[in-house]
């Protein structure tokens, strides 16, 4: 398998760099790099560029938005904007409910929505994890009784993330509590502005509110919002989920961060040199290059491969890409908080819905966002799927056991 890119790609990839570095506002590329959190106007005005240029749907169809890219050039524009660094559009609308519905929803549907996720007109979040049903998604009680050209949804929902800000949730609902645990769901588009919605906030352990829970009391949904067939919602979930997990890998953001780690080191001083000459501290820093460079090989052998995937089907190699991508991500991390040492202790970074700090920094002006991005980074084992439950697909799709 060769896995060099053409000149034409390169082409291509130089371009993206381009339009990144000219485009991207220098604030929220700052913020990305410092690792603080952005405010919904960022991820708004940003996602707007890129749609303005074409870019904000590059996998989607081409009559919806899309840009008819392969995969090759898909994945080289998300690696650039990835280590830009720039934030992604809203995964929940582009990456999720938007190819769910392409591939299960009617036209209508496609109509209503698509253009709107584009442009982030409507922000999205994603209602799947409940309180008793995380890993084992199946198991989920929310429900949706059908009465009078309405699905009548009562329940709750947890880990809800953005929702906060959300005009729209998809979610998961039982519709036959009789059937077998995958047969009696289906997938339901609710608008949020709906009577019987509560949204109430859960605090990270970085001090953040990225993360709500949404409680349905007699929420009335037309049936119309419907996605695919009622009780074959399951389908549309692995088929979200697959996409999900691909993206996960992330390995631009993982060479970004790398970048920033070594110019911590260089400024950091150990033993009365920086610490990035510190042999042992760079045998880390080489550990998880290395780790990092299997990834994006096996991530390259995966975009290789999707021109011969079978339709809707997703590889359950993108189990795999999500394993190791999280495992990097928070090693990469940990070395930042060696990097940072006693000045990762102060709880000192303002978010956005808080102004718990407003002294001067203590230590280095980017020592403040290091633990707090550290502990909210535990996460990504987790989210998606946890790496557990990866590592059960993987023996079961792709070593047969």
């Amino acid at each position: 398998m060769d896995l060099r890119f053409t000149p034409e790609e390169i082409a291509f990839r130089d371009e993206v760099r381009a339009f990144m570095r000219r485009e991207l506002p220098p604030a929220t590329r700052d913020k990305m790099i410092a690792g603080r959190s952005l405010a919904k106007q960022d991820l708004v005005d940003w996602q707007r560029i890129l749609n303005a240029k074409g870019w904000a749907v590059p996998h989607w169809p081409k009559e919806w938005g899309g840009t008819g890219w392969g995969p090759v050039k898909t994945y080289l524009f998300r690696d650039e904007m990835q280590q830009a660094p720039a934030p992604e559009p809203l995964a929940f609308g582009v990456s999720m409910v938007g190819p769910v519905i392409i591939a299960f929803g009617n036209e209508a549907q496609k109509k209503k929505y698509l253009p709107r996720i584009a442009n982030l007109d409507d922000w999205w979040c994603q209602g799947f994890s409940e309180p008793g049903a995380g890993s084992d998604l199946a198991s989920l009680k929310t429900s949706a009784k059908r009465a009078d050209g309405h699905y009548i949804v009562n329940g709750q929902k947890t880990w809800t993330t953005l929702a906060q800000y959300a005009d729209w949730i998809f979610c998961l609902v039982r519709t036959d509590p009789a059937a077998k645990k995958q047969e009696g769901i289906s997938f339901l588009l609710i608008d949020m502005k709906t009577p019987g919605i509560t949204v109430r906030p859960i605090q990270t352990i970085d001090g953040g509110h990225e993360i709500n829970e949404v409680f349905f009391d007699d929420v009335k949904v037309p049936v119309e919002n419907l996605v695919g067939e009622e009780n074959k919602g399951w389908d549309c979930a692995k088929f979200l989920l697959g996409n999900e997990r691909t993206g996960i890998a992330r390995v631009g953001i993982s060479k970004a961060r790398i970048r920033r780690l070594k110019e911590l080191a260089a400024l950091q001083q150990s033993g009365g040199k920086p610490l990035l000459a510190d042999e042992r501290f760079r045998a880390k820093i080489a550990a998880v290059e290395v780790e990092l460079k299997a990834l994006e090989m096996t991530q390259l052998r995966v975009v290789a491969g999707e021109r011969n995937r079978n339709g809707n089907k997703p590889d359950p190699a993108s189990s795999i890409l999500k394993i190791k991508g999280s495992e990097i991500q928070q090693a990469i991390t940990e070395l930042l908080l060696e990097v940072v040492g006693p000045y990762a202790l102060p709880d000192q970074i303002p978010h956005e819905e808080s102004e718990r700090w407003n002294e001067p920094p203590i230590g280095p002006d980017w020592a403040g966002p290091l633990a707090p991005q550290y502990f909210n980074y535990r996460k990504t084992s987790i989210y998606g799927g946890t790496n557990e439950i990866q590592k059960n697909i993987i023996a079961k799709a792709i070593l047969g056991l």
